[in-house]
């Protein structure tokens, strides 16, 4: 009896998530780290790119994406460990030394099996465009199509910062 019971898998239920340009294999209880969102720890969160759900049984693969979700809490928002960039060039005198800590957020996932409805999605599409922001990176092409999406009047042969002036007046 023991000998069948070692040859025996244990059925665990996960999914495949992607978010932040990554793929994560996630099961309940599950911390994972994925790229900085958005949100504060305590609040839940919604990760509706599920590639891949098996419940032990059954596997169900997405084209691209399946209708369940996945939902987790945030344990925490932080930077990872210090990357040292040192730079360096023969004979020349030539030394650059530069650090990064890369923004993280920690994920415990909660849930496996939720639904995901369609309104949801569309209304958080609808305000990431109104949340759109004009800014000194933007080109000056950019800009004047910006401002002839929002009805602004501005001469298009004026400097970039000119316009930038003019379109932030008038939002």
């Amino acid at each position: 009896m023991a000998r069948l019971e070692r040859g025996r898998k244990k059925r665990i239920m996960y999914a495949v998530i992607e978010t932040g340009g990554k793929q994560y294999r996630v099961q309940e209880g599950d911390v994972i780290t994925v790229e900085k969102l958005n949100v504060e720890a305590g609040e839940t969160v919604v990760f509706d790119k599920v590639l891949l759900m098996s419940d032990g049984k059954e596997v169900k693969v997405g084209a691209p994406y399946l209708t369940e979700a996945v939902t987790g809490s945030v344990v925490e928002n932080g930077k990872g460990k210090k990357v040292i960039i040192f730079k360096y060039k023969a004979k020349k005198d030539y030394r650059k030394k530069q650090g990064h800590r890369q923004p993280y957020t920690m994920v415990k996932i909660e849930s496996l099996t939720g639904e995901v409805k369609a309104a949801p999605v569309v209304e958080e599409v609808k305000e990431v465009k109104a949340a759109k922001k004009v800014s000194a990176s933007m080109k000056k092409d950019e800009l004047i199509a910006f401002a002839k999406e929002n009805g602004i009047a501005i001469d298009e042969k004026s400097t970039k910062a000119v316009i930038i002036e003019a379109i932030e007046a008038a939002l």
